[in-house]
């Protein structure tokens, strides 16, 4: 033992909850030499899935107080290499799960690199029945925190290239967009980080013509429903913010709620869609006035964690790139956390063009963008022009709205439900298994209770 203790042992952990697994691995490794834990960086375990429950900080603290370890450094990347070539360890420690799957190139470069200075690895067999995933999933089942989801866009801001955000009008959509997720053979699972509860689609939702006719209360009420059932972070639709000093209460709402973000319009006078452009009369508001509003508007906040973010719609209207660029410098002088750049074109042309002058200032804030009217553009050509969120602002609501009235079309035309159960209508079993199922609160078992919404593909 005492040669033993000469030797630097490394073990790459995540560790988002400690489980029996892990005591395991490094109570293998300590038998071997003194243990340095490289721990993933929240932006090293968000590009390959969800964002840790625990931020890097309060993972490091766990770790360094279990028995055995003894330093903990950060691993920035999935790539072993980095730390093992600056480390040089005479072991390292992994269980057998990369032995399969994905992870299985990263296991022989792993040794590969090893040999280089006679490094050994040492697999311990992996634990069966605990996962740190299985975990997150009874955690979201038991729900969250105002706090706790709160923070968690300023989170993703700071980790991930891109944070994609989807429309939710209801609990039921809110639930689609947990729980729905992509997977590619060989590739991480694609998922959405956040909700976006727009007006317009909850205006429609409720029949009602999207020019603020719903009220805050009601709207709060659309919170309180997907707010039950859910986990992720919601940004909130606010329109124009309305005049100033009711601009604050909202803000104090919202944030007392746990909505992470509230995004304004620099629009006055009767809101009308965006998307409409210059067909309909809109009145874009004034620098001064609108950055009162801004002001105003943090100056109510409590924490740090909620965001105001300025919707520019100087495009929309046609005023030009450079009044955009003048807004967005004296929104985030004013204090905006973040600017969004509206545009009702086709081509994402003027967009990029906003992207390209932004990324030049002294002060720049996250950018935001809504590409409905542009839709050809790929995420990863937004992330090239330093795009930070992407927002599907109304695909939930229009991808329903057809299918509920061929349905309904459908019935007419057959008078009877088959044709439309069959071609429109998803089993009522998978509807009844989307629902959360708060049984288990009372002792009942929920744990092979699978969403329906898991959508997993296997691409070539």
């Amino acid at each position: 033992m005492a040669d033993n203790k000469e030797k630097l042992v490394y073990v790459p952990m995540a560790v988002d909850m400690i489980h029996p697994g892990h005591l395991n691995i490094i109570r293998v490794a300590a038998e071997h030499g003194r243990v340095m834990v490289g721990l993933f960086t929240d932006k090293a375990i968000a590009s390959y899935k969800r964002l840790p429950f625990l931020n890097y900080d309060q993972r490091k603290t766990v770790i360094e107080n279990i028995k055995g370890v003894d330093i903990v450094v950060a691993q920035e990347t999935l790539d072993y290499e980095p730390n093992l070539r600056q480390y040089k360890p005479d072991i390292m420690v992994h269980g057998t799960d990369w032995r399969e799957g994905p992870m299985r190139d990263a296991r022989a470069k792993a040794i590969k690199v090893l040999t280089e200075w006679g490094g050994q690895l040492i697999e311990p067999e992996y634990t069966k029945g605990v996962s740190s995933t299985e975990a997150h999933i009874h955690l979201r089942e038991i729900g969250t925190t105002p706090q706790l989801r709160l923070a968690k866009l300023k989170r993703l801001l700071n980790v991930k290239d891109i944070t994609r955000v989807m429309e939710v009008h209801n609990g039921l959509s809110s639930l689609i967009v947990e729980n729905a997720e992509y997977r590619a053979e060989g590739n991480p699972p694609q998922s959405f980080d956040a909700f976006w509860l727009s007006s317009l689609t909850e205006s429609t939702a409720k029949g009602r013509p999207d020019i603020e006719l719903v009220d805050l209360s009601a709207r709060l009420r659309t919170i309180n429903d997907i707010f039950e059932v859910t986990t992720k972070p919601l940004i909130f639709d606010g329109d124009t913010g309305g005049v100033p000093e009711h601009f604050t209460y909202t803000v104090r709402t919202l944030e007392r709620l746990g909505v992470s973000a509230v995004i304004i319009e620099d629009k006055t006078g009767l809101k009308m869609n965006s998307l409409f452009g210059t067909e309909v009369t809109q009145t874009q508001e004034t620098v001064e006035t609108f950055c009162r509003k801004i002001k105003m508007g943090k100056n109510a906040q409590i924490t740090q964690d909620f965001m105001i973010i300025a919707r520019i719609e100087s495009l929309i209207l046609e005023q030009g790139l450079d009044d955009a660029l003048i807004r967005a410098n004296a929104y985030i002088r004013a204090g905006a956390d973040g600017i969004m750049i509206h545009s009702c074109s086709k081509k994402p042309d003027e967009i990029f063009a906003f992207c390209q002058k932004y990324n030049k200032f002294e002060k720049r804030v996250p950018l935001v963008v809504v590409p409905t009217a542009y839709h050809q553009v790929y995420e990863k050509e937004l992330i090239e022009e330093g795009v930070n969120v992407v927002i599907y602002a109304n695909h939930l609501l229009r991808a329903a709205y057809p299918a509920m009235k061929n349905a309904a079309i459908s019935i007419l035309q057959h008078q009877r439900a088959l044709e439309s159960a069959d071609k429109y209508c998803m089993p009522i079993k998978e509807i009844l298994e989307i629902l959360p199922n708060r049984c288990d609160c009372f002792g009942s078992d929920n744990s092979d209770r699978k969403s329906a919404l898991k959508i997993k593909k296997d691409a070539a």
